[in-house]
């Protein structure tokens, strides 16, 4: 399969218009309350910027393995905590520490949305400000990733009707037409995945659509994995 595209000079005009919009001193006045480090991490304005949401019960490989090789790649990466407390245990005893709760992420779009499944997904469908930061970066045509039961957050959003996708087994019942066969599924801006055994497939398509498919595959060889062919 060719290289994708990449799409960094529209990076670059959205974010010259972002910059004098009223986003931008709300996102300003939210990175001030950001640590340190993570302010460090926005000296380059044409990396990709990923919002991750994490709630307690989150899958740790779904959520640490994609957020791994996008960083590893250049991206910057916001962990969101769903709740105020910054510690989120996952489904197997994981704690990570977000950089912010999600309701002091500026309002501003990401390149990119990330939500990883686990038994956590039902307090992401539970959660208004999820749902309205799905339907805002779907609107703009955004990058929007879920895997294992996390796209059922998309269902609710109403988002995924007449697009291919995929999902765990456990939410068929929810989601009929997933495509069980099928590791990663890319359908215009929405990507997903099937579970735990398939985020390195979803980490290094993410990685191929935010950059290229050449950077993706230099990462792939540099952490010891076979030849990839990545979703389009």
């Amino acid at each position: 399969m060719g290289a994708v595209p990449s799409p960094r000079n529209v990076w670059a005009a959205d974010r010259k218009e972002w910059r004098g919009s009223a986003f931008a001193k709300a996102s300003a006045d939210a990175v001030g309350n950001l640590p340190t480090a993570k302010r460090q991490n926005n000296s380059n304005p044409l990396m990709p910027r990923i919002l991750t949401i994490l709630a307690d019960g989150f899958e740790e490989i779904e959520a640490t393995t994609p957020i791994d090789l996008l960083r590893r790649a250049g991206a910057e990466v916001t962990i969101a905590s769903l709740s105020e407390k910054l510690n989120v245990t996952g489904r197997c005893g994981l704690t990570l520490l977000a950089e912010t709760p999600l309701d002091r992420v500026p309002p501003a779009l990401f390149d990119c949305l990330f939500l990883p499944g686990g038994p956590g997904v039902r307090h992401l469908r539970a959660n208004p400000l999820v749902r309205e930061r799905v339907l805002a970066h779907d609107s703009a045509q955004r990058w929007i990733a879920a895997i294992c039961a996390a796209p059922t957050v998309l269902l609710d959003a109403g988002i995924l009707a007449r697009r291919r996708f995929t999902a765990h087994f456990s939410v068929a019942v929810e989601l009929p037409s997933l495509l069980e066969a099928e590791d990663v599924v890319v359908d215009g801006h929405i990507v997903t995945s099937r579970g735990a055994g398939t985020a390195l497939d979803l980490g290094l398509t993410l990685v191929a659509k935010l950059f290229s498919a050449q950077k993706a595959a230099e990462i792939a060889r540099s952490i010891c994995v076979g030849v990839r062919t990545f979703a389009t």
